[in-house]
């Protein structure tokens, strides 16, 4: 029950962060609520598709539907009442990212996925809604850029599955991957941290 109310609160950040963006530029109300879902759940969907999971997860339980649908309505009502609260949106969104990326792991773990699959799942679960979110709102996705976020990811599922393969317990990989992740993703935050830019020689 506390992973599924923690999954819940990844959503709700992920659909929160995709209604400021069709917001920013200006989406309707139907546009705003399309790349709030999107951004949401458009990580697991691909995920669940890729590894042949149907129905996907939020057919399967409307349990997100509604937090998307409730998270879209809390953010448009706040914008229009208070100032964006920017810093605790990036805290939320770290989060989400942790609980959606190792969660994503554990899933393609019990598909009996190598390893290098189970890291990509876990990246595309935390980050593919993202990526889509950017690209309907006309921007270079994050991912691409010098922003550590899919690294972030990586990062914790590796520690994931470096604590699953000692035998520590699924709860204590789990939460040792989640604080990787959410740690690496503050910290880039807080210390502006980019990866390295390698461009053509002149």
């Amino acid at each position: 029950m506390l992973l599924y109310v923690l999954d819940l609160f990844g959503v709700a950040v992920f659909a929160a962060s995709g209604a400021l963006a069709g917001i920013a530029v200006q989406f309707d109300l139907l546009g705003v609520l399309v790349l709030a879902s999107i951004t949401a759940v458009g990580g697991g969907t691909l995920r669940d598709v890729l590894l042949g999971r149907h129905p996907v997860f939020w057919i399967r339980d409307a349990g997100p539907i509604y937090v998307i649908l409730a998270a879209t309505a809390v953010t448009l009502v706040w914008v229009h009442l208070l100032p964006v609260p920017v810093d605790a949106l990036l805290i939320a969104d770290a989060l989400g990212l942790a609980l959606f990326a190792i969660s994503g792991a554990q899933v393609a773990e019990k598909a009996g996925c190598h390893s290098l699959v189970v890291v990509l799942m876990g990246t595309i679960t935390g980050a593919g809604g993202g990526v889509v979110r950017d690209l309907l709102s006309g921007k270079v996705p994050l991912i691409l850029r010098q922003d550590i976020y899919a690294s972030a990811a990586i990062a914790g599922i590796v520690v994931y599955l470096l604590l699953r393969a000692a035998r520590a317990p699924t709860a204590g990989a789990f939460a040792g991957g989640v604080v990787t992740v959410a740690a690496t993703r503050l910290a880039a935050i807080a210390f502006d941290l980019k990866l390295p830019v390698f461009s053509l020689p002149q």
